[in-house]
């Protein structure tokens, strides 16, 4: 998938949202891509899975990783594809971790895949509980990169690479121009 048709899903489905948002990662930004919008809906899920599975096809994928929430859905599309397993990573005490006897085999070569990329603080988790269990890391694929430059030390290919600003809070143009939040993301915060 060319980045203008990613561009093109997002906006039929309604992910590409305007507002004032207070990021997962703690940083402010005009801009929004609820991803849920898209990954409510199995058929365009199945294609971005497809599309990251049709980048990473030579690489020889054992299994494919990815981060709760989003990451599970396009884990599961993209190994589909790449006919292999698919499991996942959850937040445990401030941990991201494998649980419910997730296992990776030593050597096994892992893609990791995941929705949006502010920060890329999920993947790096994602990536040390995989080194844990003695995985081999041959790429990371990303539906979207928000940060224009995500660099894991491996081949890292977006769908879509979208350079949002985002702020500290203190230096926010939309927190001192009074704007409150528009409720959104997983800490669901509410306006101000």
């Amino acid at each position: 998938m060319k980045a203008d048709e990613m561009k093109a899903l997002l906006e039929e489905t309604g992910a590409l949202l305007n507002g004032h948002f207070l990021l997962t990662s703690g940083r402010h930004s005009g801009s929004y891509v609820e991803k849920f919008r898209l990954l409510e809906i199995p058929w365009a899920t199945e294609k971005v899975g497809r599309s990251l599975a049709e980048a990473f096809e030579d690489f020889d994928i054992q299994v494919v990783v990815g981060p709760m929430t989003g990451g599970i859905l396009l884990a599961h599309e993209t190994a589909k594809v790449l006919k292999t397993k698919s499991i996942f990573t959850e937040r445990v005490n401030g941990k991201m971790e494998f649980r419910r006897g997730f296992e990776i085999k030593p050597n096994e070569r892992v893609l990791i895949v995941e929705d949006i990329v502010t920060t890329g603080g999920s993947v790096w988790e994602v990536i040390e509980a995989v080194k844990e269990q003695g995985g081999e890391i041959v790429g990371v694929g990303l539906m979207v990169d928000r940060t224009g430059k995500a660099d894991f030390e491996v081949p890292t290919k977006a769908l879509l690479t979208m350079d949002i600003a985002s702020y500290e809070a203190d230096e926010c143009p939309l927190c001192k121009a009074g704007e409150g939040f528009t409720e959104r993301g997983s800490r669901n915060i509410k306006g101000k």
